[in-house]
Parts: C-alpha cells; structure tokens; sequence
C-alpha cells in the first residue's frame, strides 16, 4: 500500500515523498520575469517545509506569451542564471523543482511590444478577449518555444517541466470546444484539440531530452458552457500519455469561467467530507492513464490525502493554498501533528499578489 511519506518515483523523477507544491502565480519575480531573492526563498520555504516537489508559478514561455507583470520568465537564455538560482535554493532546502511552462494565449490583455495576441480563433472568449487566430506557423513556434524554455530549465538545474494546458491558458484554450472552432488539424475531435499540447511535449523531448521528466496539468473540467468535459478531459490526458508525459496534474476551471476552481458551493472546506473538487473526475483518469496522476483541489486534511493514496485514486496529492498559508504544512503532518491544514480557503491570498513582497497569506499573517 503506497504511503504518503515513503520515498517514491513520479516518472523519472525520484521524489522523497508524495507531496507536491501546486503552481501558483507567485508575483514576486522582477518586472523583465527574471528571478529575485524574494521568490528563491519563498520557494525555498515550502521545499524546507516538506513538500517533496515544488512546481514554480507559470514562467513564460515567450516574450509574446507573457501573461502579467512579475510573472516568472524562462524564454530567453538570459533567464538561465535566475533559474539556477532558484534550482539550487530549493535543492538546498531538500527539495526537487519542476518548472511549469506557459503560454497565455487570447487570455491576454495587453499584448508585448510589436506582437499579437493570438488564440484558437479570432472569436477569443466570447469576444471579451479578442485575439489573432493562431497560424499553423504560429502553432509551430509556440511548440518550439515551449522545448526551448523547457532545455533553459534543464540547464539550470531544474529537476522537470510541467506543461501548463489548464485554468484557460493557450494549450487548455485549445483544448476547450467553448473557445476553440478551429476547423483543421488543431480543433473539432478531441484528438485535434489536444494536437497543440503533444506537439509542445514532443518538443520538449526533443531540446530538453527524453530522459528530463515531464509533468502536464490539465482540466477535469472548464466550467464554461460547453467546455472540456471529464470524459474529453481523460481522453486528451491518455493522448499525452502516448507523447511522452510522464505525470498529469488534474485541476479544473478557468480564467474565462466564472467558477475558477470547480469548489462547491458549501462555503469554506470545513469538513473532510467537503473537500477535493474533482474526485470524480480523478477516478475517469485513473481508469485510462498508466502515468502517475497527482490530484490537487480542496485537499485540506491527511485523512484524505492518505485516503486519495492508499485507495489508488491518486499517486500524488498536490496543495496550492495550504502551503501559502502554512508552507511547513508536510512536516507538521510527518511529525505527527494531524490537525487539517489552518487554510480557510477565503483566497484572501489573491490580493497579496499585488503587494510590493507578491504572494502571502493574509489571514493568519504575522502569526
């Protein structure tokens, strides 16, 4: 029976146990996107606070990808020595770090200098983000440009790249039948859909290596009106499975959706039984993948994720808010401390981002 903090294998990646750091957008790199002290100790933190695996906020891609200000950035070969920087602060700290690597399509607002904002099609979201349909070359370059950050991570020293195809960013735009009427090779069945993600894996294989452990996240679900549906959801992930993917991340919702998270309504996550927002959704993916799936969403006590683990239904629990609250969160449980994570779940977070330190917890600051 697998067990939470036994030493264990995601893929090619040795891990010392089954908890991984879920990216967040941690606000906190410089203006350009490069790396600063603050963000390798934050990191850094979580990683002494034991989790197993850290996975960084989403770094771009491309200059033309760039999302918003103090995003982390891994497309220019300038970025390297940032990079390794935060490699080696979180292997210092007994951790691994696995660069998430994205591109953010239609969902952005103000486009880089001299670059369009391109998309699935022209229509963006409803028309409330318009966009550049993307060319077939256009395709091609951000497939190259998703290898190449990929190869920068590899050379800092960073330990595996996680493809970001979910929350409606470029691959998941693709990926969702509400944003994405395409009538080629790169919309329709779900198979086209998710061609634009398995080309951006076989590029990562190609520049960073076949060995170099690759990680996807990916949508249970979008919650938008005809959106990526569970069963869509499983398909493209065995799909990804086949182009090499060694680990999927299943998390859900969207930048376009109202319901970013898929968290019911029941208020905050109180109790044991209210928690993990795709559980469902997991058990489609269990059934069809041969990779490890990690699942991440409303995990809020070790009752449950030892639950999630020894019963199959996951190989790996992920915790996003938890550790921005509480980033010893994992050695607190190890030590023997099983009180549920003190996250509240009021995303009070969210408005830290703005602040001159990025991301903290507002709740219980300072204490």
């Amino acid at each position: 029976m697998p067990e939470l903090f036994e030493s264990c294998s995601l893929g090619p990646l040795s891990l010392p146990n089954r908890f991984v750091r879920s990216a967040t957008h941690e606000a906190c790199a410089g203006e350009d996107g490069s790396v600063t002290p603050r963000l390798c100790s934050l990191l850094a933190e979580v990683a002494r606070g034991g989790a197993g695996l850290v996975v960084s906020g989403f770094a771009s891609v491309s200059a033309a990808g760039r999302v918003r200000a103090r995003q982390l950035a891994a497309h220019e070969d300038r970025f390297i020595p940032g990079l390794a920087d935060l490699a080696r602060a979180v292997h210092d700290a007994g951790g691994k770090l696995a660069l998430q690597g994205a591109h953010g399509g239609a969902a952005i607002r103000t486009p880089a200098p001299g670059q369009d904002i391109i998309g699935p099609d022209a229509r963006g979201a409803g028309g409330s983000f318009p966009c550049r349909a993307a060319t077939a070359e256009d395709l091609r370059q951000v497939a190259r440009d998703f290898g190449r950050a990929a190869a920068r991570a590899r050379e800092a020293g960073c330990d595996a790249f996680q493809l970001h195809a979910a929350h409606g960013y470029m691959l998941s735009q693709f990926l969702s039948p509400a944003l994405n009427h395409r009538a080629d090779g790169y919309g329709g069945t779900v198979e086209n859909r998710v061609r634009l993600a398995c080309e951006a894996a076989a590029e990562v294989r190609r520049q960073a290596g076949e060995d170099f452990p690759l990680l996807v996240k990916i949508n249970a679900e979008d919650f938008l009106e005809g959106g990526l549906a569970p069963e869509d959801s499983a398909a493209a992930a065995l799909l990804l499975e086949q182009a090499g993917v060694h680990g999927v991340e299943l998390s859900g919702g969207s930048v376009f959706s109202a319901t970013r998270t898929g968290a019911s309504p029941k208020g905050f996550l109180k109790r044991a039984e209210d928690e993990v927002y795709y559980r469902e959704q997991m058990r489609l993916h269990r059934a069809r993948l041969g990779v490890p799936l990690v699942a991440v969403g409303g995990i809020r006590s070790l009752e449950v994720a030892e639950e999630l683990v020894r019963g199959g239904e996951a190989d790996f629990i992920a915790l996003c808010r938890p550790l921005i609250s509480e980033p010893g969160l994992v050695n607190r449980w190890k030590s023997g401390d099983r009180r549920r994570a003190r996250c509240v779940s009021d995303n009070a977070c969210r408005a830290t981002m703005d602040s001159p330190d990025g991301l903290s917890c507002a709740t219980f600051a300072g204490r």
